[in-house]
């Protein structure tokens, strides 16, 4: 399992793909398999059989940069021997295009938005690399790549705070600060709406920095509180304690597991209907699915009559953790067998 060398798995905080690789590790390790995780640091908190870092820090300051993760990957290549390895899992940006450099199989999950500069770098895979959809919205997007299959991300929801009767708190926007997860359309839904909101938003990088401070900033007022950069039992207690989570998307999100996270805790969801969103949200029962902002006021307070145990159970029953690992498990044996039947047909056909 390889993952970039960003973050530790988990996450400390922000890290949704960290995040849902640490529940994959410790789902497969609990199936039965022998699992080994690639990545950055000293430390890692899953159940994989072994850790192998690259670096002997995690990367976080220089996120965004390519050397980082080229030469990570690098690393990884040099390490991995046919005689270890049934196949891989890469979870990286660029590790589909360097796979075919290695030995073993690898199947490549796709956790960002297959288009543009994005998907010119996948619609480079050599044959044979397996990738895989995050949800059927993200495919969709290209159906020219190779896809292997479509596999939902998952929450491992044991543990986790939830609430037993609606929420009283703020509405709450939890994302980065970007246009794309639309701060500013979420500040002008719940000043219509009456409603205190709290944007606890991920402000790190310079472009996130930027744009809170020339759009965002200057929106806020006495009805809306920030939190910048929560840690992982912060951002907890915030989704507990909301109203609803409120999903403004301005682009086609590939998933969005925050949404998971509001609805495993008992909080509805109140969303535009862009990407990913219809498939996870069940509209009426886990939360409210809207076409247009001007629509979102009215889901924003119509939100607290829905039954925080439903959204609950629907992502203990939909977004299972062990339903993941059995998924992934699936299309490892299938790619592996594929991959094993060729070179026993070419080498054959060399004879």
């Amino acid at each position: 399992m390889v993952v970039p060398p960003w973050l530790s798995v988990p996450p400390p905080g922000y890290g949704g793909l960290e995040q849902v690789v640490a529940a994959l590790v410790d789902a497969l390790t609990g199936q039965g398999h022998t699992v080994t995780l690639f990545g950055a640091g000293d430390d890692h908190g899953t159940a994989a059989d072994g850790f192998v870092s690259t670096v002997a820090e995690v990367q976080y300051e220089r996120l965004g940069e390519s050397l980082p993760e080229l030469a990570h990957l690098a690393r990884v290549n040099r390490l991995i021997s046919a005689a270890d390895f049934d196949v891989i899992h890469d979870h990286t940006t660029i590790g589909p295009l360097v796979a075919g450099r290695r030995a073993v199989p690898t199947v490549a999950t796709v956790h960002g938005n297959p288009v543009g500069e994005y998907g010119d770098v996948l619609s480079e895979v050599e044959p044979g690399i397996a990738l895989v959809a995050i949800s059927h919205a993200q495919r969709q997007l290209n159906l020219g790549l190779p896809w292997a299959g479509t596999v939902h991300n998952a929450l491992d929801i044991r543990g986790l705070p939830r609430k037993t009767a609606p929420g009283r708190g703020p509405v709450l926007w939890l994302a980065r600060f970007s246009p794309d997860k639309g701060p500013d359309v979420a500040i002008r839904a719940c000043r219509a709406a009456g409603l205190p909101l709290l944007l606890a938003g991920k402000c790190n990088e310079p472009a996130e920095r930027r744009y809170y401070e020339q759009v965002v900033a200057p929106l806020v007022d006495e009805d809306v509180t920030v939190v910048l950069n929560a840690d992982r039992a912060s951002t907890l207690r915030m989704l507990v304690d909301a109203r609803c989570l409120i999903m403004p998307i301005q682009w086609d999100e590939p998933f969005g597991m925050v949404m998971l996270e509001a609805m495993a805790t008992g909080t509805p969801v109140v969303a535009l209907n862009r990407g990913a969103v219809p498939e996870l949200v069940r509209p009426g029962r886990t939360g409210l699915v809207v076409e247009r902002p001007a629509e979102l006021p009215t889901a924003l307070r119509a939100a607290e009559r829905l039954d925080p145990a439903e959204c609950v159970a629907h992502v203990a029953r939909s977004f299972s953790v062990e339903r993941m690992a059995y998924d992934y498990a699936e299309i490892y044996r299938r790619f592996a067998l594929d991959r094993h039947d060729n070179r026993e047909s070419a080498r054959m056909s060399a004879r």
